[in-house]
């Protein structure tokens, strides 16, 4: 039988397709749902607004510099005379430096989120995950300084491959970022795990398995979406560290893929960007035929102006 209705009371509007009964929108929910719009094409909008801005410098910059000389050279040098701007210096200093930190935080990160999901009292998680997520909030400049004054001398003594590095290198760099980034991928993971139905793991347990085969026949492969996305986030937190990379490893660009020797990334400003051609001591730096001639004011002895001869 057809439904009987009123005819003095209108039958009440329906969302389209899904047979929900819904009232007509207010006023201030209108407000709120457009406010949400805003907040989303506002994040849209600054990602267009970068992507503009940079067209400009781009497009001057390679009116200038075959843009084959810039992905096939091998040697940054912009204040050198000829100038030379060989990306691939510091793309190389920028994977190794990344892999490095990859190395460190990847498994131990996944291995800590496993532990805390699957193993650990709940005693232990309240008190370990805290101290976790403490290590994010500790400022990179201390990171860079934990990695010259602790880590390298371990590297230099335990170096097993010929002449052992020196105190700028890669290696430390990206050990110490990978401690920095694992707090990151821990607590992402563990949140993943945790997300997983409890249903699953008891069937598992049902059926005979261990806790070993419960946590990685099926808790792993049911959260991998969320492990996935933790390891995404620590990837790319990991390319865009810049001051762990400044004071560990050394800003030389150098291509080579040996995590001993110092090395530049990509992020780390150096000669030839804006900060250094503002500095004072960039006007007596002087190139002439690849050699630095000291100003008429006396040599300057700064850790710039230091660098500055060092790379000649």
């Amino acid at each position: 039988m057809a439904a009987i209705t009123s005819p003095l009371r209108p039958e009440p509007r329906t969302m389209r397709g899904s047979g929900i009964v819904r009232k007509r929108a207010r006023i201030g929910e209108r407000v709120v749902i457009g406010a949400f719009a805003a907040c989303a094409f506002i994040s849209i909008a600054v990602t267009v607004g970068i992507v503009a801005s940079l067209i400009s410098p781009t497009w001057q910059f390679f009116g200038e510099v075959p843009i084959t000389d810039f992905l096939t050279g091998t040697r940054w040098a912009p204040l050198f005379s000829p100038p030379s701007f060989g990306v691939l210096a510091i793309v190389a200093g920028t994977l190794v430096t990344t892999g490095c930190a990859l190395v460190v935080c990847l498994p131990f990160g996944l291995g800590a989120a496993i532990y805390l999901s699957e193993y650990a009292r709940p005693r232990a998680r309240r008190f370990i995950k805290p101290v976790l997520e403490v290590l994010a909030g500790v400022p990179t400049v201390v990171y860079g300084y934990f990695a010259v004054k602790f880590v390298s001398p371990y590297i230099q003594d335990l170096w097993p491959f010929g002449a052992r590095p020196g105190v700028f290198n890669a290696l430390a760099a990206g050990l110490v970022m990978g401690i920095m980034i694992m707090p990151t991928v821990v607590s992402l993971s563990e949140d993943a795990l945790a997300a997983v139905p409890l249903d699953l793991r008891q069937g598992a347990y049902a059926l005979g398995s261990s806790g070993y085969e419960v946590a990685t026949k099926v808790t792993v492969p049911a959260a991998l979406s969320g492990i996935v996305a933790s390891f995404v986030l620590g990837v790319s937190r990991a390319i865009g560290e810049t001051m762990i990379v400044l004071i560990a490893a050394g800003q030389t660009p150098n291509f080579t893929w040996n995590p001993g020797e110092a090395m530049k990334e990509a992020k780390v400003k150096g000669p030839g960007s804006a900060t250094f051609n503002r500095w004072p001591g960039a006007r007596r730096c002087r190139v002439r035929n690849s050699s630095i001639t000291p100003s008429p004011l006396g040599a300057d002895t700064s850790p710039l102006a230091t660098k500055c001869g060092a790379m000649s």
